[in-house]
């Protein structure tokens, strides 16, 4: 400080003092951005007015204007299809996955024996989706383990019974055919919540327990102190979350896997980026709604 004085330099406040720190944290993103990634964004953007024919000296690149992207919306037969499909799978399993990584963070949040190992175990699969697993096609795993026909009959019979049970209860259909389907994906979902439960707990680890200690001398229970202190302090993780979760969902969906044959299969690589472009639009204008709307929710503690 005396030396920021004696230089003649003002003291930051604090607002400033986090903006600046927040630069730093985002300055490595920045650096590989412009230097690995905004050339090839520009590249695949003018790829996608052009048509691209490959040759042995070489790529010849002819502007077409708007060709590949009405080729894509209305000629292709698989583009609409898939992307229909990876929008529906996204608004299906971002609000279970958000939900089961809250649930689970609350839990491996309290204290029991194996805490640490139960955690590892939940954050497992993303350490091995960035591997070898990865690559395996995990129906096929799980058919060669247990065989086809039981699996496809129990999962069947749980599914049905379930489902029964919830109707003569009186719960709508709708919330019973979502739920159902939820237990048909109880793999994915788990398989998908490791990055979502981390940042929930670290959230949580970092609510005060004085708020808690007050909460319980007032005679609140732990359903009343999750309502009232847990989820409002993490409501700006929620948002974090389902953002974070989109992305992951729209990344590893049958879209993506469209647009490679596309390039890479049938060397179409126009088309190809064309239809990248639009994907692209389409999971900018969800986040956006998204965003929208959840952060009208959001709890911010000054």
């Amino acid at each position: 400080m005396r030396l920021i004085t004696k230089l003649g330099l003002k003291p930051r406040t604090y607002a400033e003092q986090k903006a600046l720190w927040g630069f730093i944290y985002v300055l490595p993103w920045l650096l590989g951005f412009f230097v690995f990634f905004l050339v090839p964004l520009l590249n695949s953007l003018r790829y996608s007015f052009s048509s691209i024919d490959a040759k042995g000296d070489g790529m010849t690149i002819s502007f077409i204007g708007m060709k590949n992207y009405v080729e894509a919306l209305t000629v292709n037969t698989s583009f609409n299809r898939t992307l229909t499909n990876s929008i529906v799978q996204m608004v299906v399993n971002v609000p279970l996955i958000v939900i089961f990584s809250l649930f689970l963070a609350v839990l491996l949040n309290q204290k029991f024996i194996g805490r640490a190992l139960a955690r590892s175990i939940f954050f497992l699969p993303v350490i091995l989706a960035s591997g070898v697993i990865a690559n395996l096609d995990s129906s096929s795993l799980v058919q060669e383990i247990t065989g086809q026909n039981g699996s496809d009959i129990m999962s069947g019979l749980g599914t049905f019974e379930i489902e029964q049970f919830m109707l003569q209860a009186g719960v709508s259909e709708n919330i019973v055919n979502y739920l159902t389907s939820a237990v048909d994906r109880i793999y994915q979902i788990v398989s998908q919540s490791g990055v979502q439960i981390l940042i929930f707990l670290a959230g949580i680890q970092t609510i005060s327990p004085q708020l808690y200690e007050a909460s319980k001398i007032e005679g609140a229970t732990g359903y009343e102190a999750f309502w009232k202190i847990t989820l409002p302090m993490v409501s700006p993780l929620i948002m974090v979350n389902v953002i974070y979760t989109i992305i992951d969902s729209f990344a590893g969906s049958e879209m993506t896997e469209l647009i490679k044959d596309t390039g890479f299969r049938s060397f179409n690589f126009g088309l190809s980026s064309a239809m990248a472009w639009i994907y692209f639009l389409a999971i900018t204008i969800v986040l956006l709604i998204s965003t929208y709307f959840i952060s009208k929710r959001v709890f911010y503690q000054d």
